[in-house]
């Protein structure tokens, strides 16, 4: 067994957020709180641009930009020309999804607990080219049935596509049980790990996808407007993206273009600099933390909410799946409005999410859910604050 990590020191990760000093936010699958490191470097980078121009400052940043590839890298264990920069999760899980070459007939296999971006964008694929879009069912703890998984294999599955963490539940899938399915067969597995990456190592080669995506605002507390894309080498060169400008190919002849040979190719020429800048800066803290150190804090204090809110609060319930769970909680509290309970709560000071049905209609349908509760958890969320939520969220 690999040793454990080092606990996280919660009293210094406040101190380098400045959102602690002011509210409680539970709404780190939603948009988690940036540190000061982070929030420094977009600053800076900004100023600089209005000090000597927007194109100078991204030369004179060629080293730190490179750094954000490499940190991406760091975090997958993948390499840096494996990495293209996206502006969100759905920008680089679509522009993946839709350069497959898709033939009427194919199959893709998803989750039931698939988010609603991820699902309509595969019912445009159907409507689009004829290819059929098929669920694999939950096993007994709710996760996705690797052993289904298998039996549905055939000659015609095109894609294996899945959530990593769903929107609406604390459950982790088993990616890396998929992943083996998916090599065995030659199949192409694409992974959303929007709700995973930050709060849950990241190994694309233990997992075995192809593809992976994530946002950079939400547990790898970056900023809004960023996210990455991760192809496999391997594949990158047998997808041609079904978009592309002149920074991912270069114009040969006037009736010629060569498509750069890395990740590069998914990519659009102009970017958000600033933001990027701060997506490398957060992924950094995320690594020099450690994300075995970050999950297991986050673990830690996410099931002692869920305990409180099962042993303290008489009408709420927690609805989250799986054996493994991680820092999203959702319960529902009865007959009560929830709008107007997350409203008092924010006139409090405590920031937490409402999960519409279309977030994930299929669970939603399926384990018959009522509306939804969302507290999700960071390393710097502590006790203290869940004694603030639990006490605020008394009926009495």
């Amino acid at each position: 067994m690999p040793p454990s990590p080092p606990p996280i020191d919660v009293a210094r990760a406040r101190a380098d957020t400045p959102g602690c000093r002011d509210l409680v936010h539970f709404n780190n699958a939603g948009a988690a709180l940036p540190t000061e490191r982070t929030l420094r470097t977009q600053i800076d980078h900004l100023e600089l641009e209005a000090r000597i121009g927007g194109y100078e400052a991204h030369d004179a940043q060629a080293d730190p930009i490179q750094g954000i590839y490499d940190s991406v890298a760091r975090l997958l264990n993948g390499a840096p020309t494996e990495v293209a920069l996206m502006t969100s999760n759905t920008a680089g899980f679509d522009l993946f999804l839709y350069s497959l070459p898709w033939a009427e007939g194919d199959r893709l296999l998803t989750t039931q607990s698939e988010y609603g971006a991820n699902y309509v964008a595969y019912l445009h694929l159907a409507r689009r080219f004829g290819i059929s879009v098929e669920v694999v069912p939950n096993n007994e703890f709710g996760e996705l049935d690797v052993d289904a998984l298998e039996t549905m294999i055939d000659g015609r599955v095109r894609l294996i596509s899945i959530n990593h963490v769903p929107t609406n539940g604390g459950l982790v899938n088993p990616a890396a049980e998929v992943g083996r399915v998916a090599r065995a067969h030659g199949i192409t597995y694409l992974l959303d790990a929007c709700q995973s990456a930050g709060q849950i190592p990241l190994d694309v080669h233990e997992i075995g996808c192809d593809a992976l995506t994530a946002t950079g605002r939400k547990f790898l507390r970056g900023p809004r407007g960023t996210g990455f894309l991760w192809v496999r080498q391997a594949v990158l060169e047998t997808i041609h993206p079904v978009t592309i400008d002149h920074d991912a190919a270069t114009w040969t002849s006037p009736t010629t273009y060569e498509l750069k040979p890395d990740a590069a190719r998914f990519e659009v020429w102009e970017k958000g600099w600033a933001g990027l800048l701060g997506l490398g800066a957060a992924v950094d803290d995320a690594l020099a933390w450690g994300l075995p150190a970050i999950r297991d804090r986050i673990v830690e204090i996410s099931e002692a909410l869920r305990e409180r809110l099962t042993d303290e609060v008489p009408d709420a319930e927690v609805h989250d799946l799986g054996r493994t769970r991680c820092g999203i909680v959702t319960f529902s509290l009865g007959d009560r409005d929830l709008p107007t309970v997350k409203r008092r709560l924010q006139e409090q000071g405590i920031n937490v999410s409402i999960l519409s049905g279309g977030s994930a209609l299929l669970d939603t349908v399926t384990r018959d859910l009522p509306p939804l509760m969302r507290a999700s958890l960071h390393i710097y969320n502590t006790h203290d604050e869940i004694d603030a939520l639990i006490s605020a969220l008394d009926p009495g």
